[in-house]
């Protein structure tokens, strides 16, 4: 597919492909950030298992405390795992994906992938099944 004249120049496809590889990171954090509210959240529930073990095994003071004192706790000052995926996911993922659809709208037409699509159209081997350009990238 031959580059059509509207395309940006080089130093622009460039520098937009180094925004959205760094939105990319930034995904790669929430998806850890999900997993340690899960991991959090499911390490609590184990708790329940662990201070009924204790109090069955003939330690009740130690379930009474991982009871009271543990189950429940706040990861931070005021905050449970869930507050902190959504401050975040409503704070600095939000600004960030934000600035980066407003970038790519402006200087590559909304194409996220420019860099990789003119990667892609300069490896692949015209007329070999697989190697189709497909859709442009959005």
């Amino acid at each position: 597919m031959p580059e059509t004249p509207s395309e940006p120049d080089d130093a622009t496809v460039d520098a937009v492909g180094k925004l959205v590889a760094a939105l990319e990171t930034v995904e790669q954090a929430r998806g850890h950030l999900y997993a340690f509210h899960h991991l959090t959240g499911s390490a609590d529930f184990a708790l329940d298992e662990a201070a009924e073990a204790l109090r069955e095994a003939g330690h009740p003071e130690w379930a009474e405390r991982i009871r009271t004192e543990l189950i429940g706790l706040n990861v931070l000052p005021e905050r449970w795992t869930f507050q902190l995926v959504e401050e975040y996911d409503d704070g600095y993922y939000a600004a960030f994906r934000e600035m980066t659809g407003d970038v790519t709208g402006d200087l590559t037409g909304g194409r996220r992938h420019l860099h990789e699509e003119l990667i892609k159209r300069r490896r692949r081997t015209e007329g070999r099944p697989g190697h189709e350009m497909g859709k442009p990238s959005t």
